[in-house]
């Protein structure tokens, strides 16, 4: 054992027997232990024994009592060498002198590296402006010693020479006014110019260009918590309104927040709502992790500074059957069921930049314990300037979270679709559903496909070709979200990519249950671009759409017996919005080509930023500051080009007769 507690249990019945522990020395001539007896007691050394009985059980418990912490110059009652403890403990069950039961402990406990003395929780933190704040940077664990950095207080001597050839330099290292090249004493520079004992700083090391290097203010302003932004710059002064893709806020100045999905696919319960992003997301959760969301009496800020009331229907579910999903166990009379909400349907009607009512409907149904939900959510914005209750496209482009419209030109019925799977229960192909490609989110769902081992490989790949063509009923995507479908120049012809030849036979020989170069991956590109902006929105147009598919080797797998159960081929869709510039970037000019010292985008130092010290986006001295030293230097030129023109010296001699 390495540490300072020993745990164990006595098995049988522990009435009437006596626990106690020795301290067995090794015999120097044999090299044996001392046989176990009954003669120990349960204190050993600095080892103690304590039994916690139990019915057919009972827990042996041996704990160290003694400090493990290195002793400091002149300390007692601690560890003078890193093996602090090195023991042989035997732990004896006795009853009437019988020995029932004995344990053999063999401990080697190490003494803490971190410093024994007292710790005051108050830390003094130096003056930034004349001394560095970390005065040894490599020191990054608290009570601890870390390896290879020597200016480390809590690294003991013994623990340095280990490490005293291998330490960190520079300033990680400790060396935190390390000598600069300006300095006169300093001969690090390769190529010193002639001007430099001319120019060259003489200073101490305690007054370096690395001295305040992290001071970043004397006040440290506190961090607003993320869940709490105050709505108001200064009393007194409305919130602005909305803008997209704000969050919308609460009257406790807190995110109106609706469980949303993540980038890794699971729910987040507090997943704030942006304004005038649509989204549709659904959840699993069973009874024991059920859990109430925010309450419909919690009032939202408008824009204006004005709360507004959720206007809440409340309607119940009879047909259970589109959300529950799977039931783990069978249903029982003695069942556990609660009235639960199945699906809330947010409907905001804004104007311009504020919210001017919301509509909330709320459906509850009953969900009984063993049973799988798939709740549903869905955050819809219209236009309050529409009276049909449609949204009113104002902005023809695109907006982050709408459906991708999608069409079949070629076919007399134009409809079509873009869709990816959306799973439940075991996740197979045949009880998948569609849930349409919406813009700007990437996405990636997939489904699994039973396969058995007499497979025929090209009805395999037809079969798994035909479950990816299902998704993509369509030849073009439209380029904005008003597209017309009688214009033709409104759409983008899907590229397809086919994933292989169909007349070329593929043969895998006599391998059985082996099929290659099986389409399992299909591949979304959609590429769009900011083409201009509608009342300071974005408007987003699609410029093209690429289909391609990835093979991979399918080969059928069981277990020790196949028998006939099928093994499984798991295929995949992905979504990726790829974002452009609508316009080529400027190529350069012959100038910027030819002569890159007046580039300042490739330079650290240029002639145009000359001024630059004199400029509001200096932020090195305050503005005033620079502008006084700005206007005493221009008063010094001026002055020496005065001093220095002849007319001013026959004025002088005049002045002096």
């Amino acid at each position: 054992v390495s540490g300072p507690r020993v745990n164990s249990f006595f098995l049988g019945n522990s009435s009437g027997v006596n626990f106690s522990i020795s301290l067995t020395p090794v015999d120097e001539e044999t090299g044996k232990l001392q046989l176990a007896n009954c003669s120990g007691s349960e204190r050993a050394g600095d080892w103690n024994l304590n039994v916690t009985p139990g019915v057919n059980t009972s827990q042996v418990t041996i704990n160290l009592s003694r400090n493990l912490q290195l002793c400091l110059p002149n300390g007692t009652g601690c560890c003078r060498a890193p093996l602090c403890v090195a023991e042989t403990l035997q732990v004896v069950a006795c009853r009437d002198s019988l020995v029932l039961a004995h344990l053999l402990v063999q401990a080697e406990v190490y003494a803490n590296s971190s410093s024994s003395a007292n710790v005051s929780n108050a830390t003094i933190i130096p003056n930034q402006v004349f001394q560095p704040l970390g005065s040894c940077p490599c020191d990054l664990t608290a009570g601890a010693c870390d390896v290879r950095c020597c200016c480390d207080l809590e690294c003991t001597p013994d623990l340095k020479e280990l490490f005293t050839e291998s330490c960190f330099t520079g300033v990680f290292g400790g060396d935190v006014n390390p000598p600069f090249d300006q300095l006169c004493s300093s001969q690090s520079m390769e190529y010193t110019p002639e001007w430099f004992p001319f120019l060259c700083v003489q200073s101490s090391l305690d007054n370096a260009p690395f001295l305040g290097y992290f001071y970043h203010g004397s006040i440290s302003t506190p961090k607003v918590p993320s869940f709490k932004i105050p709505l108001q710059a200064s009393p007194g002064r409305l919130f602005t309104g909305y803008r997209h893709g704000d969050p919308i806020m609460t009257e406790e100045n807190e995110y109106f927040t609706i469980p949303q999905q993540s980038m890794a696919g699971q729910c987040v319960g507090n997943a704030p709502v942006a304004y005038l992003q649509n989204f549709d997301v659904q959840c699993l959760t069973n009874l024991a992790s059920y859990k109430e969301g925010l309450p419909h009496d919690v009032r939202i800020n408008s824009g204006t500074g004005e709360f507004i009331q959720q206007s809440v229907i409340y309607r119940s579910i009879t047909n259970t059957g589109k959300f529950i999903t799977q039931s783990e166990s069978p249903p029982t009379a003695d069942v556990l069921c609660q009235n639960v909400t199945f699906a809330e349907n947010y409907t905001f009607l804004w104007k311009d930049k504020n919210i001017e009512h919301i509509n909330v409907t709320v459906f509850l149904g009953s969900l009984c314990d063993g049973e799988i939900l798939t709740q549903r959510f869905t955050v819809k914005f219209l236009s309050l300037k529409n009276t049909n209750a449609a949204e009113l496209l104002e902005n023809p482009g695109y907006q982050v979270g709408k459906p991708v419209r999608a069409a079949n030109l070629n076919a007399s019925d134009t409809s079509g679709s873009l869709n990816i799977w959306q799973t439940a229960g075991r996740g197979l192909c045949t009880s998948a559903t569609y849930t349409p490609v919406l813009f700007g989110l990437d996405a990636f769902s997939g489904c699994i496909l039973e396969v058995g081992i007499d497979e025929d490989c090209g009805l395999l790949r037809g079969n798994v070709t035909e479950k990816l063509g299902s998704l993509i009923q369509a030849t073009h995507i439209a380029k904005r979200s008003n597209s017309s479908s009688s214009d033709l120049n409104d759409w983008v012809e899907m590229i397809r990519l086919e994933p292989f030849n169909s007349d070329t036979n593929v043969s895998t020989g006599n391998l059985k249950g082996i099929c290659p170069d099986i389409p399992a991956n299909l591949n979304i590109h959609i590429i769009f671009a900011d083409v201009g902006a509608v009342q300071g929105i974005p408007r987003q147009e699609i410029l093209a759409v690429q289909i391609s598919y990835s093979t991979v080797i399918w080969q059928f797998q069981c277990g020790l017996i196949c028998g006939n159960s099928p093994s499984f081929l798991p295929i995949t869709a992905s979504v990726q919005f790829i974002k452009v510039p609508a316009q080529p970037p400027i190529p350069l000019t012959r100038f910027q080509m030819n002569y890159t010292e007046f580039d300042c985008n490739r330079n650290a130092v240029c002639w145009p930023q000359l001024f630059y010290p004199f400029t509001r986006f200096y932020t090195g001295e305050p503005y005033s500051q620079c502008l006084a030293k700005g206007l005493s230097l221009a008063f010094l030129v001026l002055l020496a080009a005065i001093l220095s023109n002849p007319c001013f010296s026959t004025l002088w001699d005049i002045f002096l007769i």
